[in-house]
């Protein structure tokens, strides 16, 4: 069983914001996987059913970014799962928008919301999948930034990117992370 956690804020004002495109790769999921997200609960908005042959629960936090590790470590403690059979979806600055990285473990690069499930987890040794959004001009602007909607020259870019997100998620699920890092990370 897998728990594929996308990462982001709750509220229609978020919805298409650069930082929710880990939420929007959950929903992605959810319409290819055909598992509704209905429950609300474990800090979070999420379903269950089958995919690839697996189990899976589909996961948004309801908690803001930064206690993205109350839903993350309730889930895993109410399914019985390790940390490894967590797979967090989220965006990364430190990508140019449309570049997709798998990685085994690793720190929070800066990100609150992995911060937040690294600190509730207490291990860093959880699969991620980062989705690039690009940085903006100045180091101040990040808030505004990440907070600010996807231009429509932007969307465009990202529609593939999330289609790509289900397949690596999907080739992590049944290969495993070393697999779907081999396969997904040479991409531009």
């Amino acid at each position: 069983m897998f728990i594929i956690l996308g990462l982001g804020n709750p509220g229609p004002q978020y919805a298409l914001t650069r930082h929710n495109v880990g939420f929007r790769a959950i929903d992605q999921l959810s319409r290819v996987a055909r598992i509704p997200l209905y429950k609300v609960n474990y800090h979070a908005f999420w379903g269950k059913g089958n995919w690839a042959g697996q189990a899976v629960v589909l996961a948004k936090p309801m908690t803001f970014m930064n206690n993205s590790g109350k839903a993350a470590a309730a889930l895993c403690r109410h399914f019985g799962l390790s940390p490894a059979s967590l797979f967090v979806i989220y965006d990364d600055l430190d990508l140019p928008l449309g570049a997709l990285r798998l990685r085994r473990q690793g720190g929070s690069g800066g990100h609150n919301g992995l911060k937040s499930i690294i600190a509730s987890l207490q291990t860093e040794e959880f699969p991620r999948l980062r989705i690039g959004i690009g940085r903006p001009a100045s180091k101040d602007d990040v808030v505004d930034y990440v907070l600010a909607p996807f231009s429509r020259a932007e969307e465009k870019i990202l529609a593939p990117v999330l289609e790509t997100a289900v397949e690596a998620s999907r080739h992590f699920i049944l290969e495993g992370i070393e697999a779907a890092m081999n396969r997904y990370n040479k991409r531009v």
